[in-house]
């Protein structure tokens, strides 16, 4: 904002040639510098390293909505089975996501998945709230990203900004699917 305000400034002064060819670059130098400051440099390094935890995250995801996939049951069962097997199709599209911006940055993807808690408590509220829990820890390193991201890449922050709302979006589903059991 305030490299605008100096740029509109620069305008006018160059309009009514009231400023100097020095004073003009001047002002030229100052708005880069401010410019600078604004807009950090992107490390890459940091990025590929977040990336890959989303990564291999993701991929815990997959074997997590799998697993509790297979373990519904119960009159609901089928609905909950697709809506479990979709959240792993998910998981992996995401991984794959992660994994192309890592080698987009000369990174390299890993080859592991997080580790995975198993309560071996298997009721559908369980699976529900373990998924939540899930969710909720993806959205918290997608934000942790976006907190490297934002201001160093537009590219990188919209994706991040995208995913921060998908995973926003799960965990909502999610809350109204355990509103049943909270009664």
């Amino acid at each position: 904002m305030f490299a605008n305000l100096i740029l509109k400034l620069l305008k006018k002064n160059v309009q009514i040639n009231c400023i100097s060819t020095q004073g003009y670059f001047f002002l030229l130098y100052v708005s880069k510098l401010l410019m600078e400051s604004i807009v950090k440099n992107l490390n890459e390094s940091e990025v590929c390293e977040i990336l890959n935890e989303i990564m291999e995250y993701e991929l815990a995801g997959v074997v997590r909505y799998t697993h509790s996939s297979l373990m519904v049951s119960g009159p609901n069962r089928i609905p909950i089975v697709e809506f479990l097997q979709a959240q792993a199709k998910e998981s992996l599209v995401h991984a794959q996501q992660a994994g192309e911006l890592i080698t987009g940055l000369d990174g390299h993807p890993s080859q592991k998945i997080a580790k995975i808690k198993e309560s071996n408590r298997h009721s559908i509220e369980d699976i529900l709230n373990e998924s939540l829990e899930h969710e909720v820890h993806a959205l918290n390193l997608y934000k942790k990203l976006l907190a490297c991201v934002e201001d160093a890449s537009v590219y990188l922050e919209e994706y991040t900004r995208g995913m921060i709302g998908q995973e926003e979006q799960h965990s909502l589903e999610l809350k109204k699917m355990l509103k049943d059991f909270s009664n």
